[in-house]
């Protein structure tokens, strides 16, 4: 969101106004019952989002596969030059992140700027009256500590915005001269690893609102969204696996606009890739005429219009079942006939969650503060009062709350411990089978994911699985990771490989070619392409190679692998292991670092 003049001109104000402000205002109660949340259909729906969350389609589950609904409010402040969440100038913060829960909102993203890495001191929280009393002496990043458990500690989820590089600019691009991508991606993995473990914290949205020069698919990895969230997705990961990976859009898909970081279009034949399977939330933006008029306010058919535009820019992603989606911000001052017309139709595209449940569209509403001046808050000025009129319009939608407990607040964060003993235990032709000794933890192991290279094949409760499916006289490379009631995720196991028996048979055989589509020192992202130069259909394939340095693969795409030394073992997906005598097939990957000059491809076809 482009914070407007006027927002500026109340922070240049916050140190004039805090004294006044606390002196004046008295904390009072939350709102007023009619603005409360839906309420729970039965108390194990009440009781869902305990730990860690994943996705299965378009639905987010959380680590009992229970399904959740994201319906929250975007709380600014951190990515400003106060460099903490606003408000604090005349409210506690835990008074304010009661209120929210009081008023039926499950989630809080909370704005950020890259600043907050550099030990900024905040300005503008008042320790009067004893209000803020356990924040005095802390720096940004202490008090975003804070929020977050004790947001966690009464059932609120967390979602960690990176809005801007530095606190007096959005930015179109990801990195600036002064924020380059690297210190992007370095302080993206020093939020996961700070919150590691802390499941208030569910994901991080990596950044706000990408628009032009910023493209989705182009290839050009200076401007290519896709690609840059694919590299900082998976260094998310790479910290913390647990995590969700929220992904904006763009502005202009095929000559076509929409608002910033609202479009998704691209997504239908450039979806993003992460190294770990059920991580990925699309993210939209969506605005009302107190923002900037768009076309499709005028138009005669108008309110009628807007589901297709939101169907062509975002919606599809849903109901295709492509990935959850998440409308990260919409806001209005609701002061237009036509704003209040979009709103309405929105909450009901969104699907209330009466009808619903959790099988919806996930929100948070810009915003809680007042003093966005394009769109004012869910509070008003006096950051006490309810706009009893917004609030009501998101009614519908608003979801049960989550288990409490998840933050640092007194919620179980000790991951189990680590399985060993990881063995193969019989193989044919088309199966492995695994056993491993079981993991500890302090509140009891609740259960095991199996991975096959770096894709999730299989959860059990048990220490034995068998991998199906498979291709006869092919090498696959397992791990496994416990986890608990919590959602806490132990390390992952020492690999084991295996090879299943027989040879692959088939008269096909097949040729691989290497192309880097990128390289930027650091890391690359390469394509191969597997032609089957038999005369028969291949049923299966693998790749294989050696580096000639020290790359890693840190993910791969229409492939599984594994990589064990310098020998990389890639081998089909699901989807494309059949290739028409004469035809071609392509899978690629990203790895680290870059120059790795052109390996020798081995291709065998079954």
């Amino acid at each position: 969101m482009r914070h407007p003049p006027r927002y500026r001109v109340r922070r240049a104000l916050v140190a004039f106004l805090t004294a006044a402000l606390t002196a004046l205002v008295p904390i009072t109660a939350a709102g007023p019952a009619q603005a409360a949340a839906a309420p729970s259909s039965s108390a194990t729906v009440a009781a869902a989002g305990a730990g860690y969350w994943h996705t299965d389609g378009r639905r987010i589950l959380d680590a009992q596969n229970q399904p959740v609904r994201m319906a929250g409010v975007n709380w600014f402040g951190f990515e400003t030059a106060n460099y903490v969440a606003h408000g604090l100038w005349s409210r506690d913060y835990k008074s304010m992140i009661d209120q929210m829960k009081t008023l039926g909102y499950n989630t809080i993203r909370l704005p950020y700027s890259d600043d907050i890495f550099k030990g900024t001191q905040p300005n503008g929280i008042t320790y009067a009256n004893g209000l803020n009393t356990d924040l005095q002496g802390l720096n940004s990043l202490q008090v975003m500590d804070k929020i977050v458990d004790y947001a966690g500690s009464i059932g609120l989820k967390v979602v960690l915005d990176r809005h801007r590089p530095d606190a007096s600019a959005q930015s179109a691009l990801w990195y600036t001269s002064a924020v380059p991508e690297t210190t992007w991606i370095s302080d993206l993995k020093a939020l996961a690893a700070r919150y590691q473990g802390n499941t208030a914290v569910i994901g991080i949205d990596l950044h706000n609102e990408p628009h032009d020069p910023a493209c989705w698919g182009c290839g050009d990895s200076s401007v290519d969204w896709r690609l840059a969230a694919e590299r900082a997705g998976n260094a998310v990961l790479s910290v913390n696996p647990s995590l969700l990976i929220f992904v904006e859009g763009v502005q202009t898909v095929n000559g076509q606009s929409n608002w910033w970081g609202g479009n998704l279009a691209g997504v239908a034949t450039a979806p993003v890739r992460l190294s770990v399977a059920d991580r990925l939330v699309y993210s939209a933006h969506d605005y009302a005429t107190s923002v900037a008029q768009q076309p499709w306010f005028s138009d005669p058919s108008f309110p009628a219009n807007m589901p297709a535009i939101w169907d062509r820019n975002w919606g599809y992603i849903f109901k295709q079942n492509i990935a959850p989606v998440w409308l990260g911000e919409f806001g209005t001052t609701l002061q237009a006939t036509v704003d209040q017309k979009w709103l309405a139709a929105l909450v009901d595209y969104l699907r209330p969650t009466s009808t619903y449940g959790a099988d919806s569209f996930n929100w948070t509403f810009w915003s809680w503060n007042p003093d966005s001046g394009d769109t004012g808050g869910i509070l008003k000025d006096d950051w006490q009062s309810v706009d009893t009129v917004k609030d009501g319009y998101l009614a519908a939608i608003k979801a049960p709350g989550f288990t409490g407990g998840g933050g640092g607040g007194g919620g179980d964060t000790t991951a189990p411990s680590t399985p060993t003993g990881l063995a193969v235990t019989g193989t044919t032709s088309s199966s492995v089978s695994l056993s491993w000794k079981a993991s500890t933890d302090d509140t009891g192991v609740a259960g095991y994911d199996v991975y096959r290279g770096t894709g999730r094949v299989g959860q059990v409760t048990g220490t034995s699985f068998t991998d199906t499916g498979l291709t006869a006289g092919t090498r696959y490379d397992y791990t496994v990771r416990a986890r608990d009631a919590a959602g806490n995720t132990s390390p992952a196991s020492a690999s084991v490989a295996a090879t299943t028996a027989g040879t692959g048979g088939g008269s096909a055989g097949c040729k691989a070619t290497y192309k880097v589509s990128s390289d930027w020192g650091s890391g690359f992202n390469a394509d191969i392409t597997v032609t089957n130069t038999g005369t028969s259909a291949t049923k299966s394939w693998q790749v294989t190679w050696d580096w000639p340095g020290n790359q890693t693969v840190s993910g791969m795409w229409n492939a599984s692998y594994g990589q064990v030394g310098r020998t990389v073992t890639a081998s089909n997906a699901a989807h494309n292991g059949a290739i028409a005598a004469g035809a071609s097939t392509g899978f690629g990957f990203g790895a680290a670092p870059g120059g790795a000059g052109t390996p020798v491809l081995n291709c065998r076809a079954g």
